[in-house]
């Protein structure tokens, strides 16, 4: 008989600097698959599971995949709901061979804090010790005890920009095959380092967290070494025991997965200062950006949706206004009141907005300008690459506006940004633009490869800033960078998994 795999997670990312707590709709507008609806997913890391579980012979038994767009922590019974239904459909699927969860590792609920070992810990007590369970996380995870100690293995996406989703299902669901194949034993260890800092410099094309990940990546060559994983930890989370470094997987040697993980926790420790992002002033970027021939990016990073920002600030758009840029440039916003008051008007009239800061309002003021609606629309548009690829975003009702040159989008739901999917549906072309507002530290370096001459990070208020150097964290003990800059002494702490 084939083996039965149970498949199912809750994946999506956390932010506690957010004012908005995530709820059920916010995974009803994303990505919910029920049942057999799981069994049809082909692209991400859930089809990349499905495909290798097949592959390998093995019989995938669907419970769900709640995906959402970041956001604030999980409503307390938005998760028990989602965790009921999880687990519900597991205890009935019992017996299986095997438990594989494509997680992202960074989620949290409120009042309980990690989702993802909360969860991990509760299927591990339907299925009992004899049966294992797999992983897969985002390389932002926040990697905690209770994640270590209850599964067999974790295993991390290995690109950021994330082009590597697929593979990284197929390769938690071969790891999963062959512990229940016998032909591995996996031990398991994580060394962590207080290190906080935003997703910028984060890149595995170049850069500090590239050269941390070959450094990681080189150990697979080692003998008995079965897997290892770098993170970037998600910064805007409020949890005890933040920080990045590696976890590593051997084949039934723990000594030797603990030797090497703690030897990369040290070397994590040392690329701190490297990871720290640089970032300009908008109208010194954008005064710089008026010398350079071609398009230039202006990363608004505090105010990432892909990070749990509302999306709604309007601070770039108000210093391209200041600044008095004559050249055609496209900005984004949401702000469900001003698509609404357009939405009761015409293309081609003219309409007075306080555009902005209403969903988040703590990060700035609205700013009051007069606009030409351009271009109205219900919102939706597909994905063109990235964890959602082919899936149907829904920005809501929606307008393209014109103030001056500058042509802005009102969104009224936010959206993770991969590429400029949600430009496009407006009408709004990226070719030949001077400057483009991109609200994502990473992904424009995939979504705009080739249409841009220099991007900038700017230095804005938001909830998704670039450096934690001044963030407060309730739950984060110190000592951590950038807040403290050395910790005399430092040894990784160190997380062993099941024996």
């Amino acid at each position: 008989m084939k083996p039965r795999i149970a498949v199912g997670a809750i994946f999506t990312e956390s932010n506690h600097l957010v004012g908005r707590m995530t709820d059920m709709e916010n995974f009803e507008r994303t990505e919910f698959r029920r049942g057999e609806e799981v069994l049809a997913a082909t692209d991400g890391v859930l089809g990349g599971s499905i495909a290798a579980l097949r592959g390998r012979g093995a019989e995938p038994v669907p419970l769900i995949y709640a995906s959402a767009v970041p956001g604030g922590p999980l409503t307390i019974e938005c998760y028990a709901a989602l965790k009921a239904d999880l687990l519900g459909r597991l205890q009935a699927a019992l017996p299986v061979e095997g438990v594989l969860m494509p997680q992202h590792g960074a989620a949290a609920v409120d009042e309980i804090g990690d989702l993802d070992g909360d969860l991990i810990a509760r299927v591990r007590e339907l299925v009992g010790n004899a049966v294992p369970v797999v992983v897969t996380l985002d390389c932002h995870a926040h990697v905690t005890e209770q994640m270590v100690g209850n599964a067999d293995a974790l295993l991390a996406w290995e690109t950021y920009p994330h082009r590597d989703s697929y593979s990284t299902g197929a390769r938690g669901a071969n790891m999963l095959m062959d512990i229940v194949e016998k032909r591995v034993r996996p031990t398991m260890a994580m060394a962590k380092a207080p290190v906080i800092v935003g997703g910028y410099m984060g890149s595995t094309d170049d850069g500090p967290f590239a050269e941390f990940m070959r450094k990681a990546k080189s150990l697979e060559q080692l003998d008995r070494v079965l897997s290892t994983s770098a993170f970037l930890v998600q910064p805007q989370l409020d949890l005890p025991d933040m920080g990045g470094g590696a976890l590593v997987i051997t084949d039934n040697d723990i000594d030797r997965a603990v030797e090497l993980a703690a030897a990369l926790g040290h070397y994590y420790w040392n690329l701190r200062s490297r990871l720290e992002t640089p970032v300009r002033v908008p109208a010194g970027a954008i005064a710089e950006g008026l010398q350079i021939d071609g398009t230039v990016l202006l990363l608004e990073t505090s105010d990432c949706v892909g990070g749990g920002a509302t999306g709604d600030s309007a601070a770039i758009i108000r210093a391209l206004l200041e600044a008095g840029v004559e050249d055609r440039s496209l900005a984004m916003v949401v702000d469900p009141e001003s698509a609404a008051a357009c939405h009761q008007r015409a293309e081609g009239e003219d309409i007075a907005l306080r555009l902005g800061h209403k969903l988040d309002p703590r990060w700035g003021e609205p700013l009051e300008v007069t606009a030409q609606i351009e271009q109205l629309t219900d919102g939706k548009f597909v994905y063109s690459g990235g964890i959602w690829e082919g899936i149907t975003g829904d920005m809501g009702a929606s307008a393209k506006l014109r103030i001056g040159n500058i042509e802005v989008l009102v969104m009224s739901k936010p959206t993770y940004d991969w590429a400029d999917e949600q430009y496009r549906s407006a009408g709004m072309n990226s070719e030949g633009a001077k400057f483009i507002v991109v609200k994502n530290p990473m992904n424009y370096r995939i979504g705009y490869d080739g249409k841009f001459r220099a991007a900038f990070p700017l230095d804005t208020p938001g909830p998704t800033v670039a450096s934690l150097r001044h963030v407060k964290f309730q739950r984060l003990a110190r000592p951590y960078f950038p807040a403290d800059q050395d910790i005399p002494g430092f040894t990784p702490r160190i997380l062993r998994g099941r024996a």
